[in-house]
């Protein structure tokens, strides 16, 4: 491993239990610790444990914390209740990407955090962007202050913090059996996309009822000295749990049907043809590139975000061209063998007058021509939990 990549509070652990370590983003971390496939398996029918400690996380103080992100993420956020959570993204002037996040208000009981530092708001963005959207937001924030004569800070705490997403069907058992919540409060019957602060195997814990792998969880954010003893006692605590690493993390995103920055998200794609629109709120807000996307609402888009599955066995990777009747319609952006379908799927940008669910497709795999066909996202959905 290169020595300058960046370092996870449980690198260590990774590479002494047979992680096979690679650069993503500039970090080190675990793409496998054996097979993808049965890491996947164990995410979909018992409990996989990922360290996502490499995502960024800014913490917003100050008080005009709130109007710095009403004012440039794509969704409101001026309504959010104490511990509430929301998907959105971070546009730029031309409408583009440059980020999708998690923003919450953080809840009440953080006062001790040091890492914290009294600050209402936390957001989660993906690692490859941390510096990008840190240095976005500052300037934000300086032209909020130039123009309130009021504070806004925004503080990088990605080193000070560690962060393991605990996912499948027996992830909430397995957090409800080490958590101490706060008025006798009960993980499970958190609601989604809310977090509360509590303890789990006693160490403090930021719990939120989040995931990106299409199935039940959470995310634990735990000061970086408690990354360790938190992650062991998860993994002794029940049989089924299993340590994961980014390969399957990938192939169960996928299924979920949940884009990809880099892939299915860039700075050239805007909220509107990733299908997004549920995360881009345009009525009286103003935000950068608010007025790119009402015209592109109006006008009409030009590509469509699109799964396909195909037949046989042969994966599409991404650029791969999506053809229709020998024509090129678009291009693929994701693609896999998915485990739970025993079928490759992918997703693509297509033209829009080929995007319904059942258009018959094909994608050109290395010079030859492998049938497709349009689904609707996503590929695979959990099984609802029984009464």
């Amino acid at each position: 491993m290169d020595a300058s990549l960046a370092k996870t509070p449980l690198f260590s652990w990774h590479a002494a239990h047979g992680g096979r370590m690679v650069d993503f983003a500039g970090w080190g971390m675990p793409v496998q610790y054996g097979s993808i496939v049965a890491e996947h398996q164990g995410v979909r029918t018992g409990v996989g444990l990922f360290d996502v400690s490499h995502m960024g996380r800014l913490a917003i103080s100050g008080p005009l914390a709130g109007k710095l992100l009403e004012t440039t993420l794509t969704r409101a956020t001026a309504d959010l209740g104490s511990g509430q959570i929301r998907y959105s993204l971070v546009t730029n002037g031309a409408g583009g990407i440059l980020d999708d996040i998690l923003a919450g208000r953080l809840p009440s009981g953080g006062d001790e955090w040091d890492e914290l530092e009294g600050a209402s708001h936390l957001l989660v963005v993906n690692a490859s962007n941390r510096e990008k959207i840190f240095r976005w937001l500052e300037a934000q924030a300086a032209a909020i202050e130039r123009t309130a004569g009021s504070e806004v800070r925004v503080i990088d705490r990605t080193l000070d913090l560690a962060m393991i997403a605990v996912q499948g069907p027996k992830g909430v058992a397995l957090v409800q059996s080490l958590a101490e919540m706060p008025q006798g409060g009960d993980p499970a019957t958190m609601r989604y996309y809310h977090a509360a602060f509590g303890r789990v195997a006693g160490h403090a814990a930021l719990i939120s009822r989040t995931g990106y792998t299409g199935e039940d969880g959470f995310e634990l954010i735990v000061p970086a000295a408690s990354a360790l003893p938190v992650w062991e006692r998860l993994l002794a605590s029940d049989p089924a749990a299993m340590a994961c690493g980014l390969g399957c993390r990938d192939t169960l995103r996928m299924e979920a049907g949940m884009p990809l920055y880099g892939h299915e998200l860039s700075e050239s794609i805007s909220p509107l043809d990733a299908g997004l629109d549920f995360a881009v709120n345009l009525e009286g807000r103003e935000f950068p590139g608010a007025d790119v996307l009402r015209k592109q609402r109006g006008a009409g888009l030009d590509r469509v975000r699109v799964g396909l599955e195909l037949a046989g066995k042969r994966v599409p990777r991404e650029q791969f061209p999506v053809l229709a009747g020998g024509e090129t319609v678009g291009q693929v952006t994701s693609g896999t063998f998915s485990p739970t379908l025993d079928r490759p799927i992918a997703m693509a940008y297509v033209q829009p007058q080929v995007s319904q669910p059942g258009q018959e497709l094909s994608v050109e795999i290395r010079g030859q021509e492998a049938a497709a066909k349009v689904v609707k996202l996503p590929f695979y959905k959990r099984p609802k939990a029984k009464a």
